[in-house]
């Protein structure tokens, strides 16, 4: 038995590098797709590396995204009165995740499962934050994912 400690999600993907190509590749398809472009139409030219540091400091990579840009709040302002739907949600997920296999990250059934899961759960939890009316938290705190998170059922808050 070896006591080499598990690396992050965050590392075992690549880190910043390949999150910065996923997420370019990925807002680039989601120019041609007629479901997506429109929700992402005014979108910055910055959109996609912002969108890798959140999720690079979710996977357990540095804090780039709180430290530059406001935390787990100010992503969830981005998707205040967004109103997406759940179609376009599936779409967004599926387009992510052929996109991650056109760029050959890592398809191991352990990394593929949590990376899913993290995207189901903060994917879903942007739908409920776009709706008219959504309460936000002041202090909502950055999610933190690992190789087998499992949390509670969300309540609201």
């Amino acid at each position: 038995m070896t006591d080499t400690p598990v690396p992050t999600l965050y590392d075992w993907l690549g880190g910043i590098d390949a999150l910065n190509r996923l997420t370019e590749r990925f807002y680039q398809r989601v120019k041609d797709d007629p479901l997506l472009a429109p929700v992402f139409a005014h979108m910055s030219g910055e959109h996609p590396a912002h969108v890798a540091a959140f999720l690079g400091e979710v996977l357990g990579g540095p804090p780039s995204y709180s430290e530059q840009h406001g935390g787990h709040l100010s992503m969830i302002r981005h998707h205040l009165n967004k109103h997406l739907t759940q179609e376009q949600r599936r779409r967004w997920m599926a387009l992510l995740l052929d996109t991650a296999d056109q760029l050959q990250l890592p398809d191991d059934p352990e990394f593929r499962s949590a990376l899913v899961g993290y995207l189901e759960w903060g994917s879903r939890l942007a739908v409920i934050n776009s709706q008219p009316g959504a309460d936000v938290t002041e202090d909502a705190p950055m999610p933190k994912w690992g190789w087998g998170e499992v949390k509670g059922p969300y309540v609201g808050q």
